[in-house]
């Protein structure tokens, strides 16, 4: 195996899983992606042992494509993270590809969720525990994809809609980790830098030559409420771009969902009631109802108890009256299964009885569970 490469140190993070997998000088695989690193030797073994492939992805032309299979998200996740990350550089540094790097990032992701629907919203619940700023980001253009299908904008206001999920936090990514590894309480400069990141966002992207109006006037909006109690300028009611309250609201819902050095998470049952409550008065209803009808009840990703006490990784959502489909990862005595045992979660012996809130997110192979080789 060629172009291996040794990981830097901070690459990997306990409790979290594999962005991608590990192999050793040799190229036989030390670890799958998904493995879930559980302490500090592990940690420095892989360091010291571990290599990983470097991936790239073509940016998706009008031209037909030879490569016709599917698009594996677990596989391209760490490739989307360093394009995230060089296109938001190209942005602060004003360098002329910035436009068409956001555009073929946007592009990427909707071709993503299109092809591979199931497998991309459980990335955002598989490494929802303590994402990174720039795991957030790709997953609100993620939840924005889909929400914006479901509530029927067509492709190119979808297209503007993925941009400005991708850059409207721009200006709080040199802070946003460190904010959200702080246990302590927001100080008034902080609190500053947060209300002002949406116009410091739309004048770096300005600067950057990325003039779009609906894009900046997403951005712009996209802590706006419709009660009138947002900012930074208090607009309510249809003053408000629908697109940005689709980005608002998945900001909210990966807020929800993730855990922070102040706060736990919440589970999907207490996400969904509290993403409900929000077509009262704060989101015109029908975003939230959509952003509720792509998630469904156990979205993928999800870790669930099942009647036979097996639990289990949703990886199918509801489909033409069935149930949720799941893959049982531990026997009901707690023994890890070595691999993984399909499962109707409509069938009596296996209905959901519970949903699984783990501090640490027990390994799995993503790819063998959602069918990529």
């Amino acid at each position: 195996m060629q172009n291996l490469l040794r990981i830097a140190p901070g690459a990997l993070t306990i409790g979290k899983p594999l962005p991608w997998t590990v192999y050793d000088a040799d190229g036989n695989v030390l670890l799958r992606q998904g493995y879930v690193i559980q302490n500090d030797l592990q940690l420095e073994q892989l360091f010291e042992r571990g290599l990983f492939q470097p991936r790239t992805i073509e940016r998706p032309s009008d031209e037909v494509q030879e490569d016709v299979r599917l698009r594996n998200p677990f596989a391209d996740y760490p490739v989307l993270l360093q394009t995230l990350e060089s296109s938001l550089n190209a942005i602060t540094n004003q360098d002329d590809s910035a436009r068409q790097r956001v555009l073929g990032l946007s592009r990427m992701i909707d071709q993503m969720c299109q092809e591979s629907p199931e497998a991309s919203l459980a990335l955002v619940h598989l490494y929802s525990i303590e994402p990174t700023i720039h795991e957030q980001i790709l997953f609100y253009a993620i939840l924005c994809q889909f929400t914006a299908r479901r509530f029927g904008l067509d492709e190119k206001r979808t297209a503007v809609l993925l941009s400005a999920a991708l850059t409207a936090n721009l200006a709080l990514v040199p802070v946003a980790d460190k904010l959200n590894a702080s246990s302590r309480v927001l100080t008034d400069e902080q609190r500053a830098v947060i209300r002002k990141h949406p116009e410091r966002s739309v004048q770096a992207l300005k600067e950057s030559d990325i003039t779009s109006p609906l894009l900046l006037k997403i951005i712009s909006q996209h802590h706006e409420q419709a009660d009138g109690s947002g900012y930074p300028l208090g607009l309510s009611g249809t003053d408000i771009r629908g697109e940005a309250e689709i980005l608002a609201l998945a900001e909210r819902y990966v807020a929800m969902i993730t855990k922070r050095a102040y706060r736990e998470r919440m589970n999907i049952a207490e996400a969904r009631k509290l993403i409900a409550s929000l077509a009262d008065g704060k989101f015109r209803p029908a975003i939230p109802r959509a952003l509720l009808a792509i998630l469904t009840e156990y979205p993928p990703g999800t870790l669930v108890r099942l009647a036979n006490n097996e639990v289990a990784v949703i990886v199918r959502r509801p489909h033409r009256h069935r149930g949720p489909f799941a893959k049982a990862i531990i026997g009901p005595r707690g023994n890890r299964y070595s691999g993984t045992f399909e499962r109707d979660c409509s069938q009596p012996d296996f209905n959901i009885v519970d949903v699984e809130q783990p501090e640490v997110m027990p390994s799995m192979d993503f790819g063998m569970l959602w069918g990529f080789h």
